[in-house]
């Protein structure tokens, strides 16, 4: 079954895919979800194409989408899907968006697909069989310091309390580490800790599409997952770091007080 899903997920993708790369050869006009928060037709069609090519082969299984919502039904299995992560990048043409497919069973992922676009590098995890890029296997990094470390992370669109916290801790890490990047999208920088080209992530306020897929993904490739304050992750939560495994201990340090005065 497995091998299925991720052959309809990698189909979907690249459909997706597709749609993106040939709107990036013609004007982008969006419409404003918040005023920062961007979508654009492409979205939408992207989406439509990837929502078609699952329901043409699993009608009944449940599908959470960015931009159209949930279609809930009774089936064990759902589809969490964000067709254009890092729509702002898109819209001005910066070279970092991806197409983020995951496939949840009974709450938990089992297949990850993220589209790294413009590059179209293609990123798949199958729960318990390991991460891969274009088919060649992928593995965290084996960097064992954080002062030697390049973290990445995001900012929400909403400027409040979390917004505050993560510019205390995008201060802080910064002056410990090598560097920290802020690419503009989630299921991007998740890849880039799966194959070792950053050591860790954290970032507020994101959605269960912009995270299904990419936890997957760098767990499968040797990674650790929790939120900011060491408890568990699942889609759901509010805050989420990723690392190597290597340095999560030491960036919990860093995090953990953050939050809890964020939560005060």
């Amino acid at each position: 079954m497995n091998n299925e899903l991720l052959a309809i997920g990698q189909r979907a993708a690249r459909d997706a895919g597709a749609i993106i790369l040939k709107a990036l050869n013609h004007p982008r006009s969006p419409d404003f979800k918040g005023r920062t928060n961007l979508v654009t037709s492409t979205d939408l069609h992207a989406e439509e194409v990837i929502i078609s090519n699952i329901k043409s082969e699993y009608p009944n299984h449940a599908i959470l989408a960015e931009e159209s919502g949930a279609d809930e039904n009774n089936s064990e299995y759902e589809w969490v899907i964000d067709p254009l992560d890092g729509t702002t990048n898109f819209v001005h043409g910066y070279p970092s968006f991806a197409v983020s497919i995951a496939c949840l069973k009974k709450g938990i992922p089992h297949i990850a697909v993220v589209l790294e676009l413009p590059s179209n590098r293609l990123f798949t995890a199958t729960k318990g069989e390991g991460a891969f890029v274009d088919e060649i296997p992928i593995h965290v990094s084996g960097n064992t310091s954080l002062n030697w470390s390049l973290l990445v992370t995001g900012f929400g669109y909403e400027h409040g309390r979390n917004w505050e916290a993560n510019m205390a801790l995008f201060k802080k890490f910064t002056e410990v580490t090598q560097g920290v990047r802020r690419l503009g999208a989630a299921a991007v920088d998740l890849c880039h800790v799966a194959c070792g080209m950053v050591d860790g992530f954290w970032e507020f306020d994101l959605h269960p599409w912009d995270t299904a897929a990419g936890i997957l993904i760098a767990s499968e490739a040797g990674g650790m997952v929790s939120q900011m304050d060491g408890n568990e992750y699942d889609i759901h939560k509010n805050h989420i770091l990723v690392t190597n495994g290597e340095i999560h201990k030491e960036m919990l340090a860093i995090t953990k007080p953050v939050v809890e005065l964020s939560n005060r």
